[in-house]
């Protein structure tokens, strides 16, 4: 039952961040949550800090979500982020306490070219 209540909490968050709700996109956060971006080696301390960040975002974005999977307090989102016309292949990573996200983590990658030695292999 509470797997299934932070299933719908997730998919609230990630319709409202995909509308450009920032009220609804930020509830999922604790008052004092922590969002790291590894590979900018940034780190956003508060729920607040958070929803400012995202706002200030001047990019127009979209998502879509491929895929949410995860139990008790540890979650995954694997979707396709969209900046500009420019996609990206994005993990989220979420530790969850007391129903509200503690942390997030995000990773990003650019989409790259298939290597011709793996072609015989691989289904298109």
């Amino acid at each position: 039952m509470e797997d299934q209540r932070v299933r719908l909490a997730l998919e609230r968050h990630w319709a409202a961040s995909d509308a450009g709700d920032f009220d609804v996109e930020h509830e999922i956060y604790h008052d004092d949550a922590l969002l790291e971006y590894p590979q900018s080696g940034e780190r956003i301390h508060g729920r607040r800090e958070i929803q400012e960040s995202h706002f200030a975002q001047p990019n127009k974005k979209w998502f879509s979500v491929r895929r949410i999977t995860g139990s008790a307090n540890l979650w995954v989102t694997e979707f396709v982020l969209n900046y500009d016309g420019k996609s990206s292949d994005a993990v989220s990573i979420m530790e969850f306490h007391n129903r509200l996200v503690a942390k997030e983590t995000q990773y990003f990658t650019e989409q790259f070219a298939p290597s011709p030695s793996r072609a015989h292999l691989v289904e298109r």
